[in-house]
C-alpha cells in the first residue's frame, strides 16, 4: 500500500466507526494545548474549527498524494497564526491531535503501517512552509 492508501484507509475507517471525528479532535487538542481553547472562544457555531480541520485535512491527503498545494497552505497559515500568538511550530500541534484521535478511536485497529505513514506525513507537514532559519 501507498502512503496516499494508508492515510485514505485511516480516514474512512475513522469516519465509519465515528462520523465527524471534530469534537473528539478538537478536545484532545485543548487537552494538551489549553492556551488554544481561547482563541475560539467567538465560534460559538464550530464553523472555525470545522473550516480548519478541513484545511488540515486537505494538508494531510495533499501531502499523501505527493501535492505542492500543502506548502503553500502552510506557508500561509503560518504566517496568519502568528497574528493570534501561535508560533510556527506550534500550527503541528493541530496535525498531532488528529493523529493521535484517530489513533485512539481505531484502538487495536490501528496498524504499524498507520503508526508509519502518519509519523511520517506528519514529519513532512512540520517541514512544510517554515520560514527559513
Amino acid at each position: 500500500m501507498t502512503q496516499a492508501d494508508v492515510i485514505f484507509e485511516t480516514l474512512e475507517k475513522v469516519s465509519d466507526r465515528v462520523g465527524d471525528p471534530k469534537e473528539r479532535i478538537y478536545a484532545r487538542l485543548f487537552t494538551t494545548h489549553p492556551e488554544f481553547e481561547e482563541l475560539f472562544v467567538l465560534d460559538v457555531d464550530g464553523g472555525v474549527r470545522g473550516s480548519m480541520l478541513e484545511s488540515c485535512f486537505n494538508c494531510i491527503t495533499g501531502a499523501a498524494e505527493q501535492s505542492d498545494l500543502p506548502r503553500f497552505h502552510l506557508e500561509a497559515a503560518r504566517m496568519i497564526h502568528d497574528g493570534y500568538g501561535i508560533d510556527e511550530g506550534q500550527i503541528d500541534a493541530m496535525f498531532d491531535a488528529i493523529r493521535d484521535t484517530f489513533r485512539d478511536v481505531l484502538a487495536g485497529d490501528w496498524t504499524p503501517a498507520m503508526e508509519t505513514e502518519w509519523s511520517a506525513i506528519l514529519a513532512d507537514l512540520a517541514r512544510m512552509g517554515r520560514a527559513p532559519a
